[in-house]
């Protein structure tokens, strides 16, 4: 591959980011872990809300009125939108 992308890399990297991931679930707090999906529950509705009652989609604004960055106002419409909820 002449672009300098390794796939062996690439898929080391994944592999190490799904290892470290069911690392964290393991020792996550089950408390924490309900509290986190009902806030991201909540964060889910009033963004639904946010983006019917604007009719687009602004990152920015929403990440502001949500008081989430950018990069986080993006991910909640993609999930939102594959999900088949807007």
């Amino acid at each position: 591959m002449d672009e300098g992308v390794d796939p062996k890399d690439m898929c080391q990297s994944l592999v190490n980011k799904v290892a470290q991931s069911e690392q964290l679930k393991a020792v996550a707090d089950p408390d924490v872990l309900v509290l986190f999906e009902d806030w991201l529950e909540e964060l889910e509705a009033e963004a639904i809300t946010a983006i019917k009652l604007s009719g687009n989609f602004d990152s920015t604004a929403l990440g502001k009125q949500l008081g989430v960055s950018y990069a986080g106002a993006s991910f909640l419409f993609i999930k939102l939108k594959t999900e088949g909820k807007l």
